[in-house]
């Protein structure tokens, strides 16, 4: 008998042929899981009573024929009667066909998932395709079908002893690649290593005479009763262990599991697992595994999962997730959604529940877990609401405490004046040692936050809280970190600190980043110099690294402050100094500025009520000149102490000691103190 395809195949086959330049390889896949479905028909029937005969050795067999050059896939399921090759291989006659076909030409995987064609997938590979079958129906006859891709086919009966089906495909030119037993089972082993019905290829090979060779038994090639299709309750967590070795034979144990197990409003098992994140996690994406009845579909699942679950591992299977559709169509899915939604629940119950029953192994694994919690909480609002109850601030000390534990340990002595509760961190301890045990001596706790989402964290923080506010340990001297009175302020003039600041300044290279000299009294045990950052500025400057939109923060100097103690011995020792080498020439640059400026006074005050050109040029002239003449001055007055600033050898020696605390001493400025500090000590 022969006959034409009941659909318009001119359109079909050059559609399903498109998979040569992309997925061809998903053939594999939609054979072998045709062949588990027909498996587990004929296992329903039996267990209805409506078929009688051993079904035991139920199993799928792929088979390799390099001389024929075929690949066949052969089961003993329910196998099909003449009719039903008809109906389900000859007449592809859905309701509007030939439009939906032009309307999806350019998306060939979601014709043949939504309207199960995975059969015809098999043209993509062959230019010949077999089927050979015989019904368990009592009586019925074995039938044979051929059809070379074009739209006729041939049917006749044919012999064959056993229920089932085979499907042989001829292999085309392009597709030799399919007759390697190795690219065979990397498909198998990808897409059908968990199916529910055994898939058979070849025997197992064992090491003899300097070779591998094939022995009598069959080589099983999938578990059909994978750890995620049990009974939580029928799972120890070695199991759990187990089958995370089986998905990841290369990767450390993981941290936790969670077993999820719904039936309503949607059907979703699967096990996830947390792994120990590195800080850099982007390398831990496309680890989780989507399945469909067990059918492999995607490892891809960002946009289908929350973008923080994708740092999870492990398997998730739904038979409300269609197998064989774009991932754009998965994304706007409802099922999808709802399965997304739920799996960040569960998460966040499971991790609480944790936190209940388990807290101190919690607080053992917090430091692999805690990138996984606070990007979650960055990303997933529910998520936050559920996890503030669970994270840990872990302080300079190493102690944890949940959000609230810590708020109730700080805000006796961290609240300011304007009762904001200062949060006070630390980025890396040995760095900002100094800073630290300043901190701690004003007995203050300070946090470590130090890994790559704390930054864009505390924002979060802030956010959500905006009572509290979180400062870097070296944003200010110890004594300006938590303001809880207005301080008294060195009753420095302007002048004052016109005439001390060039002697600093002068010492700090221009590469070393741009620096305000700022002064303080902090007592005279305090240190003699800090170098403070702002909080402000440094903040966007970290998270210019993480957010395109802020390269204008990125692209600025570091800014500083060096903030000079004038309460210490060394520093008045300084500024005496400079009162020694500078007096009578600094006392006649202050009487020849005071004459100028008076002269410019009164020459403006002259101005006074005047419009522009009723002033005579003779007195516009002489202000120019009287400011020209302020300005040489000044200049002459700073460069005579940056001269004295940049001679001076203490000066020199205590801003590298500022320097050298804040770890920002290297290279050749490192030699020259070293060289100066024998110098002095001598």
């Amino acid at each position: 008998m022969k006959g034409k395809i009941g659909v318009t195949s001119e359109n079909l086959f050059p559609i399903i042929k498109k998979f040569l330049y992309s997925d061809h390889d998903i053939f594999l896949r939609e054979i072998v899981s045709n062949a588990v479905d027909a498996s587990q028909k004929l296992k329903t029937l039996a267990s209805a009573g409506k078929y009688s005969e051993q079904i035991d050795e139920l199993k799928v067999r792929v088979t390799l024929d390099k001389t024929q050059k075929t690949l066949t896939v052969s089961d003993n399921g329910i196998g099909m009667t003449a009719e039903e090759v008809e109906k389900y291989i000859n007449q592809i006659a859905f309701s509007g066909a030939n439009e939906f076909l032009e309307k999806y030409k350019n998306d060939a995987n979601a014709i043949i998932g939504h309207f199960g064609l995975g059969f015809y997938s098999s043209f993509m590979v062959s230019e010949e395709v077999e089927i050979i079958t015989k019904s368990y129906q009592k009586d019925s006859k074995a039938v044979r079908w051929v059809c070379d891709g074009s739209p006729e086919y041939m049917m006749e009966e044919t012999e064959k002893e056993q229920t089932g089906t085979d499907i042989i495909m001829h292999l085309n030119s392009d597709s030799m690649e399919f007759l390697e037993e190795n690219r065979i089972s990397e498909l198998l082993n990808k897409y059908c290593k968990f199916l529910p019905v055994p898939v058979i290829f070849g025997k197992k090979k064992e090491w003899k005479d300097g070779k591998y060779e094939d022995t009598e038994t069959d080589n099983q090639i999938n578990d059909v009763a994978p750890a995620w299709t049990k009974k939580p309750v029928d799972l120890k967590e070695e199991d759990y262990n187990k089958f995370y070795s089986q998905l990841y034979p290369m990767a450390d144990e993981p941290l936790f599991n969670i077993h999820l197990n719904v039936d309503y409003p949607f059907n979703l098992t699967g096990i996830l697992y947390f792994p120990k994140l590195k800080n850099n996690f982007e390398v831990q994406k496309n680890k989780i595994q989507l399945y469909s009845n067990q059918v492999f579909v995607t490892d891809s699942v960002e946009g289908i999962v929350p973008e923080f679950l994708t740092l999870l591992h492990g398997v998730l299977d739904s038979p409300d997730i269609p197998l064989n559709v774009s991932r754009s169509y998965l994304q706007n899915d409802s099922n999808v959604r709802k399965i997304s939604s739920h799996i960040t629940k569960k998460v966040a119950d499971r991790l609480q529940e944790i936190f209940k029953e388990k807290r101190a192994e919690l607080e053992e694994k917090w430091s692999d877990l805690k990138l996984f919690i606070e990007y979650g909480m960055l990303t997933d609002e529910k998520f936050y609401e559920k996890a503030l109850k669970f994270f840990f601030f872990t302080n300079t000390e190493k102690k944890l405490f949940t959000w609230d534990e810590y708020k109730a340990l700080i805000e006796g002595n961290q609240t300011d004046k304007n009762k904001k509760l200062v949060y006070l961190y630390a980025t890396n301890v040995e760095a900002q040692f100094s800073f630290i045990e300043a901190a701690k001596s004003k007995g203050y706790d300070v946090l470590l936050m130090d890994d790559v989402l704390a930054t864009p964290l505390l924002n979060h923080f802030e956010q959500k809280y905006p009572e509290s506010h979180f400062v870097r340990v070296d944003a200010d001297v110890a004594e300006k970190l938590i303001v809880k009175e207005d301080a008294d302020e060195p009753h420095l003039t302007a002048e004052e600190k016109n005439e001390l600041s060039p002697i600093f300044q002068s010492v700090i290279p221009k590469e070393r980043g741009q620096f305000i000299i700022d002064f303080q009294n902090l007592g005279a045990e305090g240190a003699p110099m800090v170098i403070t950052q702002n909080e402000f500025m440094r903040r966007m400057k970290d998270m210019s690294k993480m957010q395109a939109g802020m390269s204008f923060y990125g692209e600025m100097p570091d800014s500083y402050n060096l903030v000079v103690n004038l309460s210490h011995p060394l520093v008045k020792k300084v500024l005496d100094e400079k009162e020694t080498q500078l007096k009578g020439k600094l006392t006649k640059f202050k009487a020849e500025l005071s004459k100028l400026n008076d002269q410019k006074a009164s020459l403006e005050k002259l101005k006074e009520g005047k419009k522009e050109e009723e002033i005579p040029q003779e007195e516009k002239d002489l202000l120019n000149e009287t400011k020209e003449n302020i300005s040489k001055i000044e200049a002459s007055k700073r460069e005579k102490l940056e001269g004295f600033g940049s001679g001076n050898p203490l000066a020199n020696q205590l801003v590298d000691l500022a320097f050298l605390a804040n770890n920002m001493l290297k290279g050749e400025a490192l030699a020259n103190f070293v060289k100066r500090s024998i110098e002095l000590i001598k």
